[in-house]
């Protein structure tokens, strides 16, 4: 999996970044830096093109997903963050992801618990009941969403913390006023989180 990397010294947490739709590794990357200071901070690329935009998995429409992808490259992405885990060391382990980035660490942190201590999830967008998730319970979690977001409805944002809740997360919703950009309170709330 392509990916951009910055090594943070020895025994320091690590950052995994992943962009949106569109982006490539090097999208949130110095964000990643900037937010985490000297930890290592890893950046994959999504591995799917629609119409030549980069995103992690496959969609058959706007905000309809496709499972099977969906599963298959969840596992994929899980893969590879337990093999950066293992690779840096670190016990601290964060992600960062926006829209499509944020749907995939999402997925990942249900199916994979126990690779991340906290995430970050900047306008995701999870259309569909999850089942229960063990070993939640304890996990930090931040969403950053835009109260008239056409693409993730507020809703559906208050939707999946009160079921991150449900399963024993520590969540911290932060709303803006706009839409899907990302607003300058967001990165304040996601420096004061990891910070």
């Amino acid at each position: 999996m392509i990916a951009a990397r910055t090594a943070g010294a020895a025994g320091a947490s690590l950052l995994l970044t992943f962009h949106g739709t569109g982006g490539h590794e090097r999208q949130l990357h110095e964000a990643g830096e900037r937010l985490m200071p000297g930890a290592h901070v890893v950046s994959p690329r999504g591995e799917v093109s629609e119409g030549g935009a980069l995103r992690f998995f496959r969609r058959t429409g706007e905000g309809v997903y496709d499972m099977e992808d969906l599963g298959r490259r969840t596992e994929a992405m899980a893969g590879f963050v337990a093999e950066e885990v293992a690779r840096t060391g670190a016990t601290r382990v964060a992600g960062l992801g926006y829209s499509n980035g944020a749907n995939i660490l999402a997925s990942v942190l249900m199916a994979r618990p126990d690779l991340f201590t906290d995430a970050v999830l900047l306008h995701p967008l999870i259309p569909f009941a999850p089942p229960d998730a063990q070993g939640l319970a304890g996990r930090r979690v931040l969403i950053t969403a835009g109260q008239r977001d056409p693409i993730c409805p507020a809703p559906l944002t208050q939707r999946l913390a009160d079921w991150l809740e449900a399963q024993g997360a520590r969540v911290t919703l932060h709303w803006h006023g706009g839409g899907h950009e990302i607003a300058p309170s967001e990165w304040e709330a996601a420096r004061g989180f990891l910070g």
